[in-house]
């Protein structure tokens, strides 16, 4: 809820202004991999910043994200 209630709220324009509400965001490809509970669990999305929409492709335990089928 934490995730949603940041992210619902941010009016991110770039990749700099995600890391200032989440600094362990990355990018993989055009999808942005957030690190959420503690590191437990990865949330990937695509993030429209033209639009400012945020699109939720993914909720991945650590050990299946490792795994990399999300990236097919």
């Amino acid at each position: 809820m934490n995730w949603y209630r940041i992210t619902k709220g941010a009016e991110w324009r770039h990749l700099a202004d995600v890391r200032r509400d989440f600094a362990h965001a990355d990018v993989a490809g055009r999808r942005t991999v957030f690190n959420i509970k503690g590191n437990d669990y990865r949330l990937i999305a695509r993030v429209n910043y033209r639009t400012r929409r945020v699109f939720i492709l993914h909720i991945l335990t650590h050990d299946e994200y490792t795994k990399g089928k999300w990236k097919t």
